[in-house]
């Protein structure tokens, strides 16, 4: 690992990346799933009934607390000015070059001015490893205390990690939502734009360091 990685990662709460899961310093764990959204107020009304109805039938079949984030910010298209500029300088057609620069100019006028945004929805699901169940007199408790951190433990909380995330995405699909589990690659590049909001709007994200990505 980079000396410099090493070091800026000792302020992170987070101590691994793997499989699309984040393990955080205390032994939790997480998962991130990317959500749909959905254009509420076009619904009829009998529509929107539906899909509050749902909503609130998946809020209370939860038995453990999840994150909602929303991420709103303007929208980065420097891929898309690069193209343009490349397609501009090899224009052979004087007035389609002109064209194309003076579109170039007005897009780029729209993004300065932080009229195009972009929106995006995420749900964090959490794992604790305190949250595994012992039997004590016939009954089912949590265990106050963390288990020894093996290979056999973090995969037995990696599975039930994957059991949550499964059952918010089918309560979430009920909604009428597309969901999509985030990978380890994605994971990083959206904790990088969260400690990084203003070079996420510009530029591109930074190259991911191939160890990094299990």
């Amino acid at each position: 690992m980079p000396p410099a990685f090493s070091s800026a990662q000792k302020f992170l709460q987070f101590q691994q990346i793997k499989d699309g899961v984040i393990m955080l310093k205390n032994k939790a764990f997480r998962a991130i799933l990317m959500v749909s959204s959905v254009n509420f107020d076009l619904k009829s009304e009998e529509e929107q009934n539906a899909i509050t109805y749902q909503f609130q039938n998946f809020l209370n079949s939860l038995d453990f607390s999840c994150q909602i984030v929303v991420q709103s910010r303007r929208l980065n298209i420097t891929g898309y000015f690069d193209r343009l500029k490349e397609m501009e300088e090899k224009q052979e057609n004087e007035l389609l070059k002109a064209q194309t620069t003076e579109y170039r100019k007005f897009i780029q006028g729209l993004i300065g001015e932080g009229t195009i945004m972009t929106k995006q929805f995420f749900v964090v699901v959490p794992y604790a490893m305190g949250e595994n169940l012992e039997l004590k007199g016939g009954i089912l408790k949590l265990n106050p205390k963390i288990p020894t951190l093996t290979d056999e433990t973090i995969q037995r909380c990696r599975e039930q990690l994957m059991q949550r995330m499964e059952f918010v995405a089918i309560g979430l699909k009920r909604c009428g939502l597309s969901v999509v589990p985030l990978t380890s690659p994605e994971i990083i590049e959206l904790l990088w734009g969260l400690h990084h909001p203003k070079e996420a709007e510009v530029g591109y994200y930074p190259e991911i360091i191939p160890e990094l990505v299990k």
